[in-house]
């Protein structure tokens, strides 16, 4: 029932700033936590950042500084501002929600998450 999907993904020279966006759908009254993940070929699944109805944030080491988690709760969309870009930031990038909130530990481990887009690619060239 909960749908999500991204957009904004593209190309980017390095150093440069990207802002990839999450629609969700179907939450009803339940509250949900979203998170940002990324995937590279080859690679596992990686959490990057994360937050809550509290508005209480995760980030990863990798993407400290850099990165930004955010939500407009009336639109239900969810985004990841993105600065600074590297080329090993380059991924397919997905959104995902679970259910209530996450406990620190969790919030950034892609098995705690039941619902997931499909994905927005990001590269970032030398």
């Amino acid at each position: 029932q909960v749908h999500l999907v991204e957009s904004g993904g593209g190309s980017v020279q390095a150093g440069g700033s990207l802002r990839l966006s999450c629609a969700a759908s179907g939450f009803g009254d339940s509250t949900y936590c979203m998170g940002w993940f990324r995937q590279a070929p080859g690679k596992e699944r990686e959490g990057v950042a994360y937050i809550d109805n509290d508005g209480s944030t995760s980030y990863a080491d990798s993407v400290k500084g850099r990165f930004t988690i955010s939500q407009d709760n009336a639109k239900n969309m969810l985004y990841l501002h993105m600065n600074s870009l590297k080329s090993e930031d380059t991924a397919m990038y997905y959104c995902a929600a679970a259910p209530g909130r996450l406990s620190a530990w969790l919030r950034l481990r892609p098995y705690a998450y039941a619902h997931w887009g499909q994905g927005t690619q990001v590269t970032v060239s030398q």
